[in-house]
């Protein structure tokens, strides 16, 4: 049983890593005044939220204390702000 649960933890380990990853490159590409005209926190702070959270999860699992918050941060993200930034148009359209 000891090879399976490896595999499993293994797997866990790098989904939340790459699901944070994610979270956090998404954040740095989507323009700050979306952030606000949606009503959401501000760029600077999902960015800060979504880096910390991969931050955790690199150096802890995401089966720690800290590390299931920030899998949740980051699923947070992807969820309800992200579709909601992702709506409105970028710069100035004519």
């Amino acid at each position: 049983m000891g090879l399976f649960d490896f595999w499993v933890y293994t797997a866990l380990y790098w989904g939340a890593l790459a699901l944070s990853l994610w979270a956090f490159v998404d954040s740095l590409v989507r323009p700050a005044p979306a952030f606000v005209a949606t009503g959401k926190l501000s760029k600077p702070g999902w960015v800060a939220i979504t880096g910390l959270s991969a931050v955790v999860i690199f150096w802890l699992t995401p089966m720690s204390l800290l590390g299931l918050p920030a899998v949740i941060a980051a699923i947070v993200y992807l969820v309800d702000v992200r579709p909601a930034v992702r709506g409105l148009p970028r710069g100035n359209s004519w």
